[in-house]
């Protein structure tokens, strides 16, 4: 049934995560959201992802304290996050009772909507904070990580669709972080999960491959409910297509969206002077803007590409590159066709760099090759390579339960850890995600609560020192 399509807003998170590696800050975003709040959008994505990160670790911010201002100033709006699942924003799998207080903390501090994923499509490893966000009252989406291969078939997607239904999920995420689902085959995926859910459908993609709006207008015309765009200055390239034209494209329709052009060309008058100021600065690099075809060759994130550009070229082996994109299927298919996102795409990106430069396939794995091939990770859709099995990890025999489950509750041992520096319940949780970051940056809230210049500390007692 043809209805006016929804539009969730990422300028605030996964557009500026694209383009300048996550750098805005707080400061530089709340004066445009009482703009941003009359607009009408379904939601605005604005925490989450590498915000918590970069929040503590560049911008000597408290992720939680944004995430209040956010929730003070968006009186009429939803605000959403990203939660990688069990591994919450962080690298690492982290005992239940710390997914399920994260989940409760972000919740009480303003978060509508958690969109929550796995890199592996492992579900044992959402049901968590799933489960979590019910309790909460909290809306909890479920991603589904995008990817090509002999495995993904139709029939996987729907299947794995079911199952999110029966988890409790309130709606479903078509996540296609690399920008590898192509306009006819997202009408053909969203009429198949169309037929087999009754959640709402929500469709997030990125420019990177320069398909991102004609698969828009597909899987709108296909029935999708939902779909993620980036204001004009922040869009295109690595980020996703501009809110504007999807509501220009949809105008006068039976999908459109109702959103008024007039807030929105003020919304993009706001950020167009930051978005020049990083380019200036070389925060954005022109190269992400553009389109790169070969993310369909060889179905690598643009964030993938950079990072395999970087390490080939601090080991001088800048003419290895396309030695190394065509092992990274192959690597890929050893460990079980895992979606390349965050963090199975550095895990295969850099083992296949190994792989090329040692002259040898896995003469040298890293500890995550050997992480994913033990099932610390949890289950890949497809069988890994037994040989390459017993070259990395030899007679050891892999886990097959939940890799959760073989962690002990570790809630009261971080309070207990953080105590010295604490000032509210939350702090907790950002030490348990970045114990050495969230430190220096309690260091420095501290410093300048005392009127210390965090930079020098205190040179007299020697207290502070960041």
């Amino acid at each position: 049934m043809e209805k006016p399509i929804k539009i969730t807003e990422t300028i605030l998170r996964d557009a500026q995560q694209s383009l300048i590696a996550t750098r805005m800050s707080t400061e530089e975003m709340l004066p445009i959201i009482d703009t941003m709040d009359k607009v009408g959008y379904h939601a605005v994505e604005c925490w989450g992802g590498a915000t918590f990160d970069a929040c503590l670790r560049f911008l000597k911010e408290d992720p939680w304290e944004r995430l209040r201002k956010f929730r003070d100033g968006f009186k009429n709006t939803k605000l959403q996050m990203l939660f990688r699942g069990q591994n919450i924003l962080g690298y690492r799998p982290y005992a239940d009772d710390v997914v399920e207080y994260f989940v409760q903390k972000s919740a009480a501090n303003g978060i509508d909507i958690i969109r929550i994923f796995d890199c592996l499509n492992d579900l044992r490893n959402l049901q968590t904070a799933v489960t979590a966000a019910n309790k909460e009252k909290a809306h909890a989406q479920v991603a589904l990580s995008f990817t090509l291969g002999d495995a993904y078939t139709l029939d996987y997607w729907k299947k794995i669709a079911k199952r999110i239904e029966d988890m409790g999920a309130d709606s479903i995420c078509i996540k296609d972080m690399a920008g590898l689902l192509v306009p006819y085959k997202a009408s053909e995926l969203v009429t198949a999960l169309k037929e087999t859910v009754d959640l709402p459908i929500e469709l997030h993609t990125h420019y990177t491959s320069g398909v991102a709006s004609m698969t828009y207008l597909k899987a709108v015309e296909a029935g999708v409910d939902i779909i993620d765009t980036a204001i004009s200055p922040f869009a295109m390239g690595t980020s996703q297509p501009a809110t504007e034209v999807m509501v220009e494209t949809f105008k006068g329709t039976p999908y459109d969206t109702g959103l008024n052009q007039t807030l929105l060309a003020q919304i993009a008058d706001y950020f167009r002077p930051i978005r020049d100021k990083a380019l200036e600065s070389g925060l954005l690099n022109p190269k992400n803007m553009g389109v790169d075809i070969q993310t369909l060759l060889y179905q690598v994130p643009g964030g993938m590409l950079s990072n395999l550009t970087s390490q080939l070229k601090e080991q001088g082996a800048e003419d290895k590159f396309y030695e190394v994109l065509k092992e990274v299927p192959r690597v890929r298919k050893d460990l079980g066709e895992p979606p390349l996102v965050t963090p199975s795409s550095q895990i295969v990106g850099t083992q296949s760099v190994f792989n090329v430069l040692m002259g040898e396939r896995y003469k040298m794995a890293t500890k995550e090759t050997k992480d994913i091939l033990r099932g610390k990770y949890g289950a890949t859709v497809k069988p890994m390579n037994e040989e390459v099995k017993k070259k990395v990890i030899g007679e050891e025999e892999p886990i097959t339960c939940r890799p959760a489950d073989l962690l002990e509750p570790e809630l009261d041992k971080l309070k207990e850890d953080v105590a010295t520096w604490s000032e509210q319940d939350e702090d907790v949780l950002s030490y348990a995600l970045f114990p050495q970051v969230a430190t220096d940056f309690f260091k420095y809230r501290a410093a300048q609560k005392d009127g210390i210049d965090p930079e020098l500390g205190d040179k007299a007692n020697g207290t502070y020192p960041v």
